[in-house]
């Protein structure tokens, strides 16, 4: 069977809205170099959001702050190589990334599985990012103005301006972050100089606790943070389909992701080694008399959850489309934007992180283990778009059915995360190749 080509759509000069979907953007567009990718991804990492994992490997792993900072880096680079590598497709034919996927996985197979497992996991990590910055929001209007606002009220106005920003498209994505660099980067100084400074003095219990170097543990953790993130092969192309070359959006993307983590690892880990709290934003202002530092690390943490959640409404918008086709990118976006505002009213989804992102792991990394393997090993990192398989990819989805089964099936300390990546790819491409030799042989 074949697929009619991604077709080119001129957008009008006058437009403000972005209504690229899943046509390929026109080459002329594609101006994007890849620093500029290095600081939108950067500016997407050090948010309430990402502080999770590194910091949950110290408050309920146990972990020493060292332990829990290098095993969840190891995990996120691993991760952050392959969604690298699944931006190749977005960036050399202009489309987006559960476009690509259908010749993977098949038509039916992207828009009916893959399409709502990313759309669904888009819509968590928006709504984390704004519990968490909503917190940080109450705690300083409080702290600070002696203003105490309802939550449902700070989460829903906040919800609305990013779902409102994503609508207009990667322009307002790649705006956004240029202009909140610079405070960003002076509310990560702050929270350093805060740490370093007077880090001892809101020590509390989790003072003097040194931690340990539980391998299994670390192994769990470093495995956590690879399923928060491997999730985004199935998205990548939907922001390097602007690069000007793949060259440029593999590296922007990549050494943006690993820079940005390493900052959120840092960040998130030593807070909780210090203090035992999951958000270094409103940790750090509790350490702080100066109503200035407190502004500017209530302006940063606003900012990273803004830029964070501009690309989460914006790529699981792209995977509503591919599901509903005749949505069209703005009716998609607009109807991701909705469930993201109602969503965001549950502090549960953060209160109950780790269990919410192994959940999701279950269906996200057999799905990603079959997507990377055919895409490195199968087809080389050579997507022909113009070809397309039947309805459902079968064997992949028989490995993705055994992946689940496995991760399931495995307790924490054997890293469920990991082997259940190795088992999938690995049984993927072991019947890939008994079916080629096999047709071969009928030759």
């Amino acid at each position: 069977m074949v697929m009619a080509k991604a077709q080119h759509v001129v957008l009008t000069p006058q437009s403000r809205i972005e209504r690229f979907g899943l046509e390929a953007v026109p080459q002329e567009l594609r101006k994007t170099k890849w620093y500029e990718y290095t600081i939108i991804q950067m500016a997407f990492s050090v948010n309430a959001g990402n502080f999770l994992v590194p910091a949950l490997a110290v408050v309920q792993g146990g972990l020493s702050f060292s332990a829990a900072f290098l095993s969840t880096i190891l995990g996120a680079t691993l991760a952050f190589i392959f969604v690298s590598y699944l931006s190749l497709p977005g960036a050399e034919r202009g489309i987006p990334s559960q476009f690509a996927i259908r010749s993977i996985i098949g038509l039916k197979g992207s828009r009916f599985i893959s399409s709502p497992i990313r759309t669904i996991t888009s819509l968590y990590w928006f709504a984390v990012q704004t519990v968490g910055g909503t917190l940080v929001v109450q705690f300083m209007l409080e702290r600070t103005f002696a203003i105490s606002l309802p939550f449902y009220l700070i989460a829903m106005f906040l919800a609305v301006i990013m779902s409102g920003l994503a609508l207009v498209g990667f322009d307002a994505v790649k705006r956004a972050t240029k202009y909140f660099l610079p405070l960003l980067i002076l509310g990560q100084l702050a929270l350093l100089y805060l740490l370093l400074s007077h880090g001892n003095d809101g020590m509390g219990a989790y003072g003097g606790n040194a931690g340990t170097w539980n391998l299994p543990m670390m192994g769990f953790f470093a495995s956590l943070a690879f399923v928060q993130y491997v999730s985004g092969v199935s998205s990548s192309a939907d922001v390097t389909r602007y690069a000007v070359n793949s060259k440029q959006g593999f590296w922007g993307l990549f050494t943006g992701n690993v820079a940005g983590f390493i900052l959120t690892a840092f960040f998130g880990a030593y807070t909780a080694s210090l203090t035992g709290g999951l958000n270094p934003f409103i940790a750090t202002s509790e350490l702080s008399d100066s109503g200035l530092l407190t502004f500017i690390i209530l302006g940063a943490a606003i900012l990273s959850m803004i830029s964070i959640n501009l690309s989460n409404a914006y790529t699981g918008g792209f995977s509503l489309l591919n599901s509903f086709p005749l949505l069209g990118r703005v009716k998609s976006a607009l109807i991701f934007g909705t469930a993201g505002i109602l969503l965001s009213l549950s502090p549960a989804l953060v209160e109950e992180a780790k269990q919410y992102i192994s959940l999701i792991g279950a269906f996200v990394i057999p799905l990603s283990a079959v997507i990377i393997t055919d895409f490195l090993i199968i087809k080389r990192k050579n997507i022909a778009v113009a070809e397309i398989l039947p309805s459902y990819n079968k064997p992949g989805f028989i490995c993705i059915g055994v992946g689940i089964l496995v991760y399931f099936s495995l307790p924490e300390y054997l890293s469920p995360g990991f082997l259940t990546f190795l088992v999938t790819g690995g049984l993927y491409v072991s019947i890939c190749r008994m079916i080629k030799k096999h047709q071969l042989k009928a030759i």
